[in-house]
């Protein structure tokens, strides 16, 4: 068994899920490869795919918001979109480096190379076993002009939805989204704030803006420090959002009590600190929420796949959010101290949760191949 784990950088939750999944497939020594998908194009094109993603979703979520209602409208399982001849361009290229490497299970969790694998199962009879990884709490548009041998879902509940999309119910895995095995093995709180300088005699809210520094910081950060007191400190994961780092920074530069943070890779350790987290609601970031049971308030989402997810942790008492800014801070600081509340959430976090998907997943991909030897025995 030889795996091969395609996604790419429109944000770095799907690179994540990825990287807990081969950490699983590396842990059984199963030799494992993660690469990007739009390496195989040409680099002005996976230039460009990069480009357009952030600036719709970051400068002009109209745009994106617009988009994914129109890609929800045209998209089925027969007609194709735009999205599937794009990634169709460098199918043949990423064909040939899974039969040169000897590929026999390939896994993607990201729409792009789950549309190339599409195309090239069309074109050419590989030997290889194909599995799609939702990371979003919803059916994206374009995942059902995909065809591929399993589709790990985030929850059972959302199966219909699938369905109607035109996904075969019996592709379907209720896995959970992948996380890594830091957010399963954290420190108590006190620990974790000794582990990274944080006051273990104050409050602590947690903002996480995605990795590229997405959402209305600057005024969300304002009304937090303008609503609470000096026992609260705010610590901000700005991700890779230089501008607005440094931005935050200059404003509070003579408050001791806000900390803007560069990309991280103890996300896992702010989180186990946190009395509570602000984070816009990725699929990823909020199912490493649930994985380390922290209170969680979702922040104004980008529209499309995030107000699904808002809605589905919403519904099932795992985070609070609201309509407008200031109810988001209004519900946020009152889960803060409400102690009581935050233990009910936590109940629906382990209620609802899996987080143990990325062990999952790699358990039913390796009986999958299992059971394909045994029948090629058999014959």
């Amino acid at each position: 068994m030889k795996v091969l784990i395609l996604s790419t950088g429109t944000g770095e939750g799907h690179n994540s899920a990825a990287k807990a999944v081969k950490e699983q497939f590396e842990k059984r020594g199963i030799p494992c490869e993660l690469a990007d998908v739009l390496n195989f194009a040409s680099d002005k094109a996976s230039a460009y795919g990069r480009r357009i993603y952030i600036w719709s979703t970051v400068r002009a979520k109209k745009v994106f918001a617009g988009a994914y209602r129109v890609g929800r409208a045209i998209s089925s399982a027969r007609l194709k979109s735009p999205v599937y001849f794009a990634n169709a361009l460098y199918a043949d290229k990423l064909c040939n480096y899974i039969t040169e490497n000897g590929y026999d299970t390939v896994v993607m969790p990201h729409l792009f190379p789950a549309e190339a694998m599409t195309w090239l199962l069309r074109q050419h009879k590989l030997d290889v076993q194909t599995y799609f990884i939702a990371t979003d709490y919803t059916c994206i548009p374009f995942t059902e002009e995909t065809k591929v041998d399993y589709y790990f879902i985030p929850h059972e509940e959302l199966a219909t939805e699938f369905i109607k999309r035109g996904i075969p119910a019996e592709k379907l895995v209720p896995t959970g989204i992948p996380v890594s095995e830091r957010f399963l093995q954290l420190p108590g709180k006190r620990e974790a704030r000794e582990q990274l300088g944080i006051p273990v005699d104050k409050s602590c809210i947690l903002m996480m803006t995605g990795s590229m520094g997405y959402g209305r910081v600057e005024s969300m950060t304002a009304k937090l420090v303008e609503q609470t007191g000096e026992d609260i400190h705010l610590y901000i994961l700005g991700g890779t959002n230089e501008e607005l780092k440094k931005t935050l920074r200059d404003t509070y530069a003579d408050t001791e009590r806000v900390h803007v943070l560069d990309f991280t890779l103890k996300a896992h350790l702010y989180m186990a600190a946190a009395d509570i987290l602000f984070t816009k609601p990725g699929g990823l970031t909020s199912t490493e929420a649930v994985a380390a049971k922290v209170a969680l308030v979702h922040t104004k989402p980008i529209p499309g796949c995030e107000d699904r997810n808002v809605a589905f942790f919403t519904q099932h008492g795992m985070s609070v959010s609201g309509g407008t800014e200031d109810a988001v801070i209004q519900k946020g600081l009152k889960l803060l101290r409400d102690s009581e509340a935050q233990a009910e959430m936590r109940k629906c976090q382990e209620k609802y949760g899996k987080p143990y998907a990325a062990d999952t997943v790699c358990e039913f991909i390796c009986g999958q191949k299992e059971a394909a030897e045994a029948a090629q025995e058999e014959d």
